[in-house]
Parts: C-alpha cells; structure tokens; sequence
C-alpha cells in the first residue's frame, strides 16, 4: 500500500509522467500523529467522510500509484509513501487492513511488493 494513506499524501498524481509535487511539503507527521487528522484523511479514503483538496487528490491517484508501484513519484514522495506505510502497519493495523480491503482485496499489490517492502524495513 503506498501503499495507502499511505502512501500517504505523498501520492498525489495526474495523467502525466510524474505526480504533482504540490503537496510534497505536507506536514506528515503531524497527520499520523493526530487522532483527528488522521481519521479525517482515513475516513476520506474509505468514502466515509468529506475529503480535504488533499485527500481527494491522494483518494483519486492512490490506485494508480498502487498499480504501478509508484514509478509516478520522486523520491520525496516515495519517502513518505514508506513512512506512512510503516506507521500503519506497526501503529495502524486495523487501519491498514481496512485500506488494504478497499485498495487491494485480492492481496494482488501485497504479494508483488512484499520483497522490496521488506527491504525498506516493512513487513506486508
């Protein structure tokens, strides 16, 4: 899941060759580590709240960025892609295993990232 929330924020694309880099700047720590900003963002993502500008162009991409990897992002955005993937895995699990229903079900992304997640110090 870039993951998902993941993938957090840091995953805002269009149609072209990269994502936008507009929110690469975003405070992610200080959404993960609110209880409110983080149910707001998740509660987004899951159709079960109002979106923030933001949350709509994450909840907009973030499939695509799932699909492919995140070839789309640089390297800020993979960063914090990882570091929001970490946070719900470890801090967020049921969270993470929500999102992962919504965005993978079929546990399609989970398999064929499980390798590369692993080197980056997550455990899908």
């Amino acid at each position: 899941m870039k993951i998902f929330i993941l993938f957090a924020l840091a995953v805002m694309a269009t149609a072209q060759d990269s994502y936008p880099t507009k929110y690469d700047n975003i405070d992610v720590d200080e959404i993960l580590n609110s209880d409110r900003l983080f149910k707001n963002y998740f509660n987004c993502l899951m159709d079960a709240g109002p979106c923030t500008p933001e949350g709509n162009e994450l909840k907009k991409y973030l499939p695509d960025a799932i699909a492919t990897g995140c070839t789309k992002c640089n390297d800020k955005q993979r960063e914090l892609t990882t570091k929001v993937a970490k946070f719900l895995i470890e801090q967020r699990p049921d969270e993470w295993t929500t999102l992962r229903g919504k965005y993978d079900p079929e546990n399609t992304f989970a398999d064929k990232y499980r390798d590369e997640a692993a080197k980056l110090g997550i455990n899908l």
